[in-house]
């Protein structure tokens, strides 16, 4: 299908209906055969045939008009995309005339983030990276960024001020990444404050955000500032932990030129099957979604008076300094919970020893409940100096809540916090 026509079939979607109905509809007709199947097919080819050479030719020179490999483009991966362009730019200003809302789906989430790291940033460009983020991402930017000579900043996001001294301070810098809530402890960054500061102190810098926790359900950065969405789609947007993904959303054309030039070059893409999958997941979103932020509420709150609990990390509830934030920018606090029971490494290890409903993995965004410990596991590649600073303490437990009956989850976790 034309770029044009495109558009023109996702831009009606953004227009006309509500989100549910995009999650269902949106994308299922794009890029597909005239056929009359009800579900779109699973295209498992590597390559496409011409018609011609002189059609070959034509295809390679035009590149995203048409399919030449799956690589570079897949009529399965087209749907999804579509469908993700669909729910993440519905109150972007398409008047723009550099708005596209253009998404690339990835192998993985790290996969996403390193192509779009190898995208925008050059040797001797700063990155201003959020101070809490997921442990892979945090090795990326410290440990494997430098080698091609890309600086990177810790800033505090949370603290405006930081931010605005952190730009001035580094005037090559070119992007700044962060994620809102954060991994694991669930902090808040006012998306709209921050670019507003970014754009006044130096607008050249790209303002990209880790939506994996949020969805496009409960929150859509593009339509407060953001140049670029990172989800790991492996997360609530499939929703069934049955595949490995990632996705990037811009509203930039040059963005969208860069970021496939970067897919082309380093083969990140994402298999058929999975993203036929993500698909599959993504029409269920708002179903799942509204059960896990309500179980997670109840639970937050059962959590916040329980005597063996310490500390509970949830921005729904009134007692958290997010609550404000998550009221004004959320539609809902999240599936997500974290919280610091009374001990430590070894009392943690006796809570996770002792859950039998919850199943004990990383991960998050499953429709069964998925619990952690962020200091040894997701978490562990960063140094225990940097953990204590960031508030990953050893008796800190990470909780996704699935879709279960709410009371059983709470037997559960009752009976593995009795057994410390």
């Amino acid at each position: 299908m034309e770029d044009s026509n495109l558009r023109d079939a996702i831009e009606a979607f953004y227009l006309r209906y509500g989100f549910a109905t995009r999650c269902l509809h949106a994308g299922e007709k794009i890029g597909q055969p005239k056929l009359k199947s009800h579900v779109n097919a699973i295209f498992a080819t590597s390559t496409f045939t011409f018609d011609s050479a002189e059609e070959g030719a034509d295809l390679f020179a035009r590149r995203k008009q048409g399919y030449i490999y799956t690589r570079m483009g897949n009529p399965t991966v087209v749907v999804a995309e579509a469908k993700l362009n669909s729910l993440e730019g519905r109150d972007v200003k398409l008047a723009d005339p550099d708005c596209c809302i253009a998404s690339l789906l990835y192998s993985s989430g790290m996969g996403a983030i390193a192509s779009l790291a190898f995208a925008l940033l050059h040797p001797g460009d700063v990155l201003l990276r959020g101070e809490t983020l997921y442990g892979s991402t945090d090795d990326f930017f410290l440990t494997m960024l430098p080698r091609f000579g890309v600086k990177t900043v810790i800033v505090d996001t949370e603290n405006l001020d930081d931010v605005r001294e952190k730009i001035r301070q580094n005037p090559k810098a070119k992007m700044i990444f962060f994620e809102t809530p954060t991994n694991p402890l669930l902090g808040l960054t006012d998306i709209p404050e921050l670019v507003k500061i970014v754009r006044e102190v130096n607008p050249e810098i790209v303002v990209a955000v880790d939506n994996t926790f949020a969805t496009p359900y409960l929150q859509q950065p593009l339509s407060m500032g953001a140049d670029v969405i990172m989800h790991s789609t492996t997360k609530y947007l499939s929703g069934h932990g049955a595949l490995i993904g990632g996705a990037l959303v811009t509203k930039h054309e040059w963005i969208k030129e860069e970021l496939f030039h970067t897919m082309k070059d380093t083969g990140a893409c994402p298999s058929p099957f999975d993203t036929w999958l993500l698909n599959m997941g993504m029409k269920t979103l708002p179903l799942r979604m509204d059960k896990h932020c309500s179980s997670a509420q109840i639970l937050a709150e059962w959590l916040e008076n329980h005597p063996r609990v310490k500390k509970v990390y949830y921005p729904g509830l009134k007692s958290s300094p997010e609550y404000a934030l998550a009221k004004k920018q959320m539609r809902a606090a999240g599936g997500m919970i974290s919280f610091e029971i009374d001990g430590g490494y070894e009392q943690a290890t006796k809570f996770l020893n002792n859950v039998h409903l919850l199943s004990l993995a990383v991960s998050l965004g499953c429709v069964d409940s998925l619990v952690q410990h962020p200091a040894s596991m997701t978490h562990a590649s960063m140094s225990p100096e940097a953990r204590l600073h960031a508030g990953i303490t050893d008796n800190l437990i990470r909780l996704s809540v699935g879709i279960e009956e709410v009371e059983d989850l709470k037997a559960d976790i009752d009976h593995a916090l009795a057994k410390m």
